[in-house]
């Protein structure tokens, strides 16, 4: 546009960091970001306006969860757009999302959402993140449904403490709450421990959980490939089959079913529509290219999210579990050495890699991994190894792997960079294990 080389707000942030200590410019940041909403919102003509907007936020499941709903709503027949962190669009037209981050910088926000308005979408699912609401980033979006997924520990190298973590993330029902045109509803996992801080946010709370809440999983069956159950509400009892496997999909599907309920849609457009999303690149995605062993892709890189995962897959394994991963550099340091522990209590080989190391020394935070690692009892050089070149690990993971084991990668998922030193480097993990595949066939 002919004003966003005067008005790069984005710019001038990076100017004012270099003159200002870090602590100060965490503080005045949100600010800048602000203005920088405020001011594109102008450009582009406010483009949100009149939306109807539904928000998901938590530490793990957003985007699957945002894929289910927004695929739910289009085989109704509801012309709805989607941002995610793997991709954004409107209906059918799925476009690759190529940030390194899930809420896009302000002015690529804008232009979207313009592009989306005049698709004339109904609704728009937006997956929304704790630094989008810190920083002010979807000022202007008026969200009338809001979404929390879980929230465990991650971020709190910004954030601080996982106090203001979650609290930035209780934004999102705030602003709901806020929307006096909308549906002003909030939906919240009732198994996790912030619940009713999230319902306490919103005039309308529905829970939904595999233990409690408004709308609960009964008879539950997990299979490698997915998951049967029923929905089970007061007055109406869902027969839900999820395509994504693991447990944490189920409590997935059930927000959308919930979803499904506040917007009015009927028992057989809920179940026809959460079945009908077959994956989400880059989430339990299987590789096959004939080899007699499994291979899963995962974008999980929080320690919650290593829990669950783990404990779903070890008893559905039928040979040996080896697992592959890393850490980001310059985020949260003190989940390296948890997520090293809880994998090598469940896998019985694991190889710590690069994730996104950016400027920091790539074997410190393999170490950091490693020595989690160690506590459960794996032993490097036997059944513990550090392979810093992430493609390198690729392969040296699949030619361990014999008949009947898994092999799964886990942290960059979908994403199609990997940070180091020298900046993003392009990056396809599927296309990473296809090849050590090939090769080693």
């Amino acid at each position: 546009m002919r004003f966003q080389a005067i008005l790069d707000v984005m710019t001038i942030r990076k100017i004012v960091k270099l003159f200002i200590p870090t602590t100060l410019f965490k503080k005045v940041e949100p600010f800048g970001h602000l203005i920088e909403a405020i001011v594109y919102n102008v450009i582009y003509g406010f483009p949100a306006r009149k939306m109807k907007v539904i928000g998901i936020t938590g530490t793990n499941g957003k985007t699957t969860t945002t894929y289910m709903a927004h695929r739910m709503l289009v085989e109704a027949g509801i012309k709805t757009g989607m941002m995610s962190t793997v991709a954004y669009g409107v209906d059918n037209d799925i476009r690759l999302q190529t940030y390194h981050m899930t809420n896009v910088p302000i002015p690529a926000l804008m232009k979207r959402l313009k592009w989306m308005k005049k698709q004339g979408i109904e609704w728009l699912v937006l997956e929304t993140t704790s630094h989008a609401l810190a920083q002010n980033r979807v000022w202007g979006v008026p969200f009338s449904v809001a979404v929390m997924t879980n929230v465990t520990h991650e971020h709190l190298d910004y954030h601080g403490t996982f106090e203001s973590y979650r609290d930035a993330k209780r934004r999102l029902f705030k602003i709901v709450n806020a929307n006096k045109k909308g549906l002003r509803t909030g939906i919240v996992n009732t198994d996790d421990e912030s619940a009713r801080l999230f319902s306490s946010d919103v005039l309308n709370a529905i829970g939904y959980g595999l233990k409690s809440g408004h709308i609960r999983a009964e008879s539950v069956e997990l299979t490698p490939a997915g998951s049967h159950y029923k929905a089970v509400t007061d007055d109406e009892t869902y027969d839900i089959t999820c395509n994504i496997p693991g447990s944490f999909n189920v409590s997935n599907s059930l927000a959308v079913v919930a979803i499904g309920r506040t917007l009015g849609l009927t028992k057989q457009q809920i179940e026809q529509g959460i079945v009908a999303l077959e994956n989400v690149e880059g989430r339990m995605t299987r590789i096959s290219e004939g080899q007699d062993f499994d291979v899963i892709v995962d974008f999980a890189h929080t320690p919650d999210s290593f829990e669950k995962l783990f404990k779903d897959l070890k008893p559905v394994v039928k040979g040996r579990l080896i697992a592959l991963f890393g850490s980001a550099g310059r985020r949260d340091e003190a989940k390296r050495a948890v997520q090293g522990e809880i994998a090598g209590k469940y896998a019985d080989e694991v190889i710590v890699t690069e994730e996104d190391d950016r400027d920091i020394d790539g074997m410190e935070i393999m170490n950091q991994i490693a020595e989690g690692a160690e506590k459960s009892g794996k032993v490097r050089e036997e059944n513990l190894f550090l392979v810093h070149d992430r493609t390198d690990a690729i392969e040296f993971a699949i030619n361990r792997a014999g008949k009947g084991d898994t092999v799964i990668l886990l942290g960059k998922g979908h994403e199609k960079t990997i940070e180091r030193a020298n900046g993003e480097n392009p990056w396809d993990e599927v296309g990473a294990v296809r090849a050590a595949i090939k090769h080693r066939a």
